[in-house]
């Protein structure tokens, strides 16, 4: 048996549908909003929340401090740009999941011109955003805006 005391007074607790936390660190064309988070929920070590990027949007380049990132795609067309001058990347669509390292820059990418990208992120131990210097778009291979 454990040595750790179990809290019997804790309860689930639910973040509703339109009750997110929108004041979270964004980054550009990348909209973050948090389902569970210590901004709104007792959570101490975890951020989980919803991602989105409209049709041709990307985010500004930039990394996540010391939390590990991991992402699913719930729906649409995803590229992750990262490497010296962003010139190595993944693709990704409905039903990926993504590890992305602490530290490490990057931009995310909708690569549809005509439907949203949305991503379910998780994080440790918060949703650190540091956004760094924009980079032009012809930098981005294969990338077009709307």
């Amino acid at each position: 048996m454990s040595s750790e005391i179990l809290d019997t007074t804790a309860v689930p607790v639910v973040t509703k549908a339109g009750e997110e936390d929108t004041e979270t660190a964004q980054s550009g064309g990348c909209v973050r909003v948090s389902g569970v988070g210590p901004q709104h929920t007792p959570a101490t070590k975890i951020w989980y929340g919803k991602v989105t990027n409209a049709p041709g949007y990307r985010s500004l380049p930039h990394h996540h401090g010391e939390a590990e990132t991991g992402g699913y795609v719930l729906t649409g067309i995803a590229r992750i740009y990262f490497g010296e001058n962003y010139q190595e990347y993944i693709d990704m669509k409905a039903g990926d999941f993504v590890f992305v390292p602490p530290f490490m820059p990057h931009v995310e990418v909708n690569m549809s011109t005509t439907e949203e990208l949305i991503w379910l992120t998780t994080r440790t131990p918060d949703n650190i955003v540091v956004n760094l210097p924009d980079v032009d778009d012809s930098i981005l291979v294969g990338y077009r805006r709307v």
